[in-house]
C-alpha cells in the first residue's frame, strides 16, 4: 500500500512538471543517478543530467510567460502520461513493490498525470492565463510531492489523492462555465 501511495505522489508531480520531478529524483539518489528510472538509465548520467536541467529551467522560465504557458501546455499535455508512468513505476521499484504490480501503477500513474494536466490545460483556457501564484505553487508541489514519495510516502499519496479530488470537482466547474458560454450565446438548446 505504501508503494502505491508514493507511485501515486510522483505520477501527480508529473501531472504539473515533466522534465522537474524526473530531475528531482535523479537528484535524490545521486549515488546512482536515475539507475532505477526506466527509460532514463539507458542514457549516460550526464547526459541525462544535462537535458533535465536544461528543460527543467525552460520550464521554470517559461511558465512565467503566456506564451510560454501555451507551448508548455501543449509539450506537458503530451508528455505527461509518459512522465507519469515513469515516476510511478520508479518509485515504486525504488519502494520494492513486486513486478505484477508495476503495470497497474504504471497506468494509474500515467492516467493520473494525465488527468492533472487536461485539468490545467482547461483552467488555462477558462482562465486565458494561469495566475502567477498558481505556476509559483505548481513549482513547489511538484519538488514536495517527489520529496514525499521517498521520505512521507502517506502524506504524498494524500495529496495526490486530495489532487485529483480538486481536479475532479475543478472539472465540473469548468464544465458548468462551458455550457453557461454556450447558453449565453444561443447556441444551447434545450432537449424536448
Amino acid at each position: 500500500m505504501i508503494e502505491i501511495l508514493a507511485a501515486l505522489s510522483a505520477s501527480a508531480a508529473a501531472g504539473m512538471r515533466v522534465a522537474l520531478p524526473l530531475l528531482v529524483i535523479g537528484l535524490l539518489h545521486s549515488t546512482n543517478l536515475w539507475s532505477s528510472v526506466p527509460l532514463l538509465s539507458r542514457f549516460p548520467p550526464p547526459v541525462v543530467l544535462g537535458v533535465l536541467t536544461s528543460w527543467s529551467l525552460f520550464e521554470l522560465f517559461a511558465s512565467k510567460k503566456l506564451l510560454g504557458q501555451r507551448v508548455l501546455q501543449l509539450i506537458q499535455l503530451l508528455f505527461s502520461p509518459i512522465v507519469g508512468a515513469i515516476m510511478g513505476v520508479a518509485v515504486a521499484q525504488i519502494a520494492g513493490a513486486s513486478t505484477g504490480l508495476l503495470w497497474i501503477v504504471a497506468v494509474v500513474g500515467s492516467l493520473l498525470a494525465f488527468v492533472l494536466q487536461l485539468v490545467q490545460v482547461g483552467w488555462f483556457y477558462r482562465l486565458r492565463r494561469l495566475p502567477l501564484w498558481v505556476v509559483f505553487l505548481q513549482d513547489v508541489l511538484c519538488v514536495v510531492l517527489v520529496i514525499f514519495a521517498f521520505d512521507a510516502p502517506k502524506h504524498g499519496g494524500l495529496i495526490a489523492l486530495l489532487l485529483l479530488w480538486l481536479a475532479i470537482r475543478s472539472s465540473k466547474e469548468w464544465y458548468r462555465w462551458y455550457r453557461g458560454q454556450k447558453r449565453s450565446r444561443g447556441h444551447y438548446q434545450q432537449p424536448d
